[in-house]
């Protein structure tokens, strides 16, 4: 293993080959991001592009979730210090941009539910296998944010603006199969048929031509990388707005009181 993924404590990595599996590993909390893993995040996808022993990355979360978005707490501690919002959006235009530039194809295993910075990385990846008791949404409204982090830049390239707006005006989950007929994901299939379905595409893609399927992968997304780079520091602007409103300490309150019970 390459020797800077010893750097990382809350995303685990596995290889089979040239083809290396990277799960997110805080299955307690559905492997939502707090301020460790969002800044591992923030520096994941170029040290994946830089890692010489692997063609192909398969995305994934360990246990019962892809990833449940972002952390409660990590939200009431933004709150409490909007500086730090400074530093996570900082970080988020880093796994976005970083996530579309990669030459490397990423394949999404969507084990379970991906929602809010777990849906914009499911939708960043090159192709994106759920399974069909998967859910993928953006709520980031629920909790009085602007969804800032890919869905307000990359949802509408995906499945048009009016499907858009209302899923992300909403902030309405959506079930794996719906998504994947919209073309918010590849395909959803079984769980059971969830590993050969995205291991067999791995292996094929790491048995093909690889720098002519890199730069293909390269070609089709720099209309994606130039919407990011260009529009993504006023997007993230209003996020940071966002974070400093009343209804966002309000909401991120009543989701605490509701979780404790």
């Amino acid at each position: 293993m390459s020797d800077f993924f010893e750097r990382y404590d809350h995303i685990e990595f596995e290889r089979q080959g040239r083809i290396l599996t990277v799960r997110l590993n805080r299955p307690e909390a559905m492997n939502a991001a707090n301020a460790a893993l969002h800044t591992e995040l923030s520096r994941l996808f170029a040290d994946l592009d830089d890692d010489p022993d692997s063609d192909v990355i398969v995305l994934t979360g360990n246990g019962r979730a892809f990833s449940a978005g972002g952390d409660l707490d990590w939200m009431q501690d933004a709150i409490d210090e909007p500086e730090r919002f400074h530093v996570t959006i900082r970080e988020a235009k880093r796994i976005l941009v970083g996530q579309l530039s990669m030459e490397k194809p990423i394949i999404a295993r969507v084990n379970g539910h991906a929602m809010g910075l777990g849906a914009s990385i499911v939708v960043s990846c090159d192709v994106a296998i759920a399974a069909e008791t998967a859910k993928i949404g953006d709520p980031h409204v629920a909790v009085g944010l602007v969804a800032a982090d890919g869905g307000a830049l990359l949802w509408p390239q995906m499945v048009g603006y009016l499907r858009a707006r209302e899923y992300l005006l909403t902030g309405d989950a959506i079930p794996a199969t719906k998504a994947a007929e919209i073309g918010l994901l590849t395909d959803a299939v079984p769980a059971e048929d969830l590993d050969t379905r995205v291991y067999n595409l791995a292996e094929r893609l790491a048995a093909g031509k690889t720098r002519a399927i890199r730069w293909t992968k390269i070609a089709i997304n720099r209309p994606l990388v130039a919407l990011a780079s260009h529009h993504a520091d006023a997007a993230f602007a209003d996020e940071i707005r966002s974070n400093e409103t009343k209804e966002h300490a309000d909401a991120v309150r009543a989701f605490a009181d509701n979780k404790r019970g």
